[in-house]
């Protein structure tokens, strides 16, 4: 027993969660829900899927990569490449967000009336007198 209390104790130190992987943590435990709309149009694209296959290897030559940045500027590629790495907030965050800035915008309403009201019966005594 007093050699057990002897030897030091090791402190273990816990690993960091970042927010990215935090935010792959929180999408991998939630299961996707599929609302009747999107499975229905899901199937319905599905005998279309083969149209895009032949033109997919096209992109590695160089005329058509050239007509491609043509027609589609850097400006829309990069914006699609950062939509694809937004997490994007469920229903309940967002009613909760959506909340919040409801409120905040009641508060600075009230407040900016006040202060309208005030300057108003300020400016009617100095100006007026």
């Amino acid at each position: 027993m007093a050699e057990a209390e002897d030897k030091p104790k090791r402190r273990m130190v816990k690993k960091v969660e970042t927010l990215r992987e935090a935010a792959e943590k929180s999408a991998n435990t939630q299961p996707k829900k599929r609302g009747v709309v999107r499975l229905s149009l899901h199937y319905i694209s599905v005998p279309f899927r083969f149209i895009g296959r032949p033109f997919k290897g096209l992109g590695r030559l160089k005329p058509f990569r050239i007509i491609g940045r043509i027609l589609w500027p850097t400006y829309f590629r990069n914006s699609v490449k950062e939509l694809k790495q937004v997490t994007w907030p469920n229903r309940r965050e967002s009613i909760q967000l959506t909340g919040a800035v409801l409120v905040f915008a009641a508060v600075f309403g009230v407040m900016i009336a006040l202060v309208d009201y005030g300057l108003d019966k300020l400016f009617k005594q100095v100006l007026l007198k």
